[in-house]
């Protein structure tokens, strides 16, 4: 490679970056743990050493998949960050994964050893391995397992630091690989090198050496790498909580000296929904980072005192889309990234004028600011990148001033009686309701043609709504055609361990015993039908 080009990449190596900010500012604090442990640079770098000479030991290698199946906790962060110490590549497994799609990721990925908390090992059996040789098992005594060798988490401790390398790990090698949640079908291993975890991570511009950031995303989702990728980024630290808890989220805040969070999905409603309370502006919590951005996060705004920001982002792409702190175009994803060219297109990719829905597609000035593709897919990979450009799937208008809003998935849209429906926009007025916590809508069978709308919803604590008055509450606020045919009551929608609402799951229900149907019943929403002007 030139080396004048590669002297301008930045520092993005997660070993360059440990080793820098040991040797720069050894005593400032790292990774803080719900536990009480505490890390300082000097620490991390010390117990990052010690596990990668444990993985040597095994035969761990540069570029050697490894599978780390754990939930948040000190090990797994050490797991994660020792396998980037030796230039391996880290592979976080879903802890939900089991059956199937388990199965899926260790054909996929071909890998030899994994790192597995000990509760999650019986679902190992009956499974096909493939390549799979080893296991260090976190947690109580390793069980018998036909076909893998079981090892004990001392095998990870090992005195010493691990052999130098033979070559340096480089920018555009790969970091990690993040399987996708597979809500619509089986996972893909979306490949991740330095420059894209770093491309991705600078687009947090408010961040700096003095944020704490709370990582409550699971570190197999993109979110939890990007929690601590950030941190040792910028000179910062995080603390890495065991999951999201909204009884739990503001005494993490306070008692730990928060200053920066993400809240995707519903997390900001069900703080909202919590009763307003003297403290409310006491804490730390400076920044917020909200996907989507709707009506709630400005309420968030005011009543914590906080700066809000919004974003786009796949587990594929670098946040080609940011806001400015607190913005104030209703439900807009913010702008495009200098560095990144977007189009909103049609069905055969060409440009569509300002206004018009379609979907976006991206491509990138430079190389590596994308994932390079899908481990060992390569025709999902030709597939979204066909055209030379990145197909995001996702429905998306622009409006004059250069803002980007989202309308839907392309296979959440649904379509009624020769009118398209946004699951998004419908979703969107029912959350408004103060009793709902949750909403997914999916379109279902119509006995006509195309589909029927079916809101799956569940209430917020000691909240009581009769479906007829849901229907009166939405009739002010969407066109006729939107308002939901079926509606159905539930404790809690389904949901994978990223808080992604398995929308596949109530699609396939459909319209089962327990749901009300307002037309069986004899409620009618009746489109105003304007004559001839007088």
């Amino acid at each position: 490679m030139n080396e004048s080009i590669h002297a301008q990449l930045p520092t993005c190596v997660v070993r360059d970056l440990l080793l820098q900010h040991a040797a720069q500012v050894p005593e400032r604090p790292f990774a803080l743990f719900e536990d009480g442990r505490q890390w300082s640079y000097a620490q991390t770098l010390a117990e990052v050493q010690g596990y990668a000479a444990g993985l040597q030991c095994l035969g761990v290698a540069p570029g050697e998949l490894v599978l780390v199946w754990l939930g948040n906790s000190a090990e797994a962060l050490r797991a994660m960050l020792a396998i980037h110490y030796l230039g391996a590549v880290a592979v976080p497994i879903n802890t939900a994964y089991r059956g199937a799609l388990l199965e899926h990721v260790l054909c996929n990925t071909s890998a030899r050893l994994m790192l597995a908390d000990a509760r999650l090992i019986e679902r190992l059996v009956g499974l096909e391995h493939a390549e799979l040789r080893q296991v260090v098992v976190f947690g109580a005594a390793p069980p018998v397992l036909s076909g893998l060798q079981l090892l004990d988490e001392a095998h990870l401790h090992v005195k010493g630091g691990p052999a130098p390398l033979h070559k340096p790990i480089q920018p555009w090698e790969t970091a990690v690989v993040i399987y996708t949640s597979g809500t619509t079908g089986p996972s893909k291993g979306v490949l991740s090198s330095y420059l894209h975890l770093w491309n991705t991570a600078t687009a947090f511009r408010h961040l700096a050496a003095s944020d704490r950031s709370l990582v409550s995303l699971p570190l197999f989702h993109v979110g939890g790498v990007l929690g601590y990728y950030c941190a040792l980024l910028t000179g910062g630290s995080l603390l890495l909580a065991e999951s999201f808890s909204v009884s739990r989220f503001w005494p993490l805040v306070r008692d730990f000296g928060v200053t920066s969070t993400g809240l995707l999905g519903v997390m900001l409603p069900f703080l909202l929904k919590q009763p307003p309370a003297p403290e409310d502006r006491r804490h730390s919590l400076r920044s917020v980072l909200v996907a989507p951005l709707d009506e709630a996060a400005a309420v968030f705004a005011e009543r914590f005192g906080v700066e809000v920001y919004t974003e786009y982002n796949m587990t594929e792409l670098c946040m080609p889309l940011f806001s400015e702190a607190n913005p104030v175009q209703p439900g807009t994803c913010g702008r495009a990234r200098e560095g990144v060219e977007l189009r909103i297109v049609d069905e055969y990719d060409f440009e569509l004028a300002p206004g018009q829905v379609g979907e976006l597609i991206l491509r990138s000035a430079q190389p590596w600011q994308f994932s390079h593709g899908y481990l060992n897919n390569p025709v999902a990979t030709a597939e979204a990148w066909r055209n030379g450009w990145f197909h995001t799937g996702d429905a998306f208008r622009r409006d004059d001033d250069g803002n980007y809003y989202f309308v839907d998935r392309l296979k959440d849209a649904l379509r009624r009686r020769g009118e398209n429906i946004s699951s998004f926009e419908v979703e969107s007025a029912i959350l408004a309701h103060p009793a709902v916590r949750e909403v997914a809508v999916v379109g279902v069978p119509s006995e006509i043609a195309e589909d029927e709308v079916l809101a799956v919803l569940a209430l917020a604590p000691g909240q009581e709504l009769a479906p007829e008055q849901l229907i009166d509450f939405l009739r002010p606020r969407l066109a006729d055609f939107m308002v939901p045919r079926y509606l159905r009551i539930l404790p809690a929608l389904p949901k994978t361990p990223t808080l992604k609402v398995l929308k596949h799951e109530l699609r396939a229900q459909g319209v089962t015993l327990d749901t009300w149907d307002r037309e069986q019943v004899g409620v009618q929403v009746k489109r105003v039908r304007l004559g001839a002007r007088p």
